[in-house]
């Protein structure tokens, strides 16, 4: 599918369900723009339920994963992110860090994150998924819609165009 935020924005943004993101992630990987439905992780300094989900084959869907915001080592690496696109997965978001940055920029993947840092995360299984979590002023819910270009990130309960 082929679509813009700003036009999204211009034809959908008096609806109830449709949230804009607050401008605050930075952009990596090769696809500067993607969409799919979501699947939601909250998990701190703890990327084991990240890798878990990566693992599972989809179809048009992208991960969200709130992080608590932390700049205290990276949950996401070129390793998941190389795992993520032989699975199908559209692009991933991350309220927290990323690193392998300049690997993952030559991946086929979308990826928005707060920043980089050097630092692996702790490994001990901690975490929820497919829970409402909320960041950047957005709620994510499971199975919502998300689109993500170099405008901004948009999300809305239902499919748009």
């Amino acid at each position: 599918m082929s679509f813009a935020t700003a036009d999204l924005c211009d034809q959908f943004s008096g609806q109830e369900d449709f949230q804009i993101a607050e401008p605050t992630f930075q952009s990596f990987g090769k696809k500067t723009a993607f969409n799919g439905q979501i699947t939601t992780l909250k998990v701190f300094e703890d990327n084991s339920l990240v890798r878990e989900v990566l693992a599972e084959k989809v179809e048009d869907r992208v991960l969200v994963i709130d992080g608590g915001g932390s700049r205290r080592c990276a949950l996401l690496g070129d390793n998941l992110a190389e795992l993520a696109c032989r699975n199908g997965w559209q692009g991933i978001i991350v309220y927290g860090c990323i690193r392998d940055s300049v690997a993952i920029n030559r991946l086929d993947i979308g990826v928005r994150a707060l920043s980089t840092h050097p630092q692996k995360s702790h490994k001990r299984g901690l975490g929820e998924r497919d829970v409402m979590i909320t960041f950047a002023g957005i709620n994510f819910k499971k199975d919502h819609y998300l689109y993500a270009d170099e405008d901004g990130i948009i999300v809305s309960e239902t499919k748009l165009g």
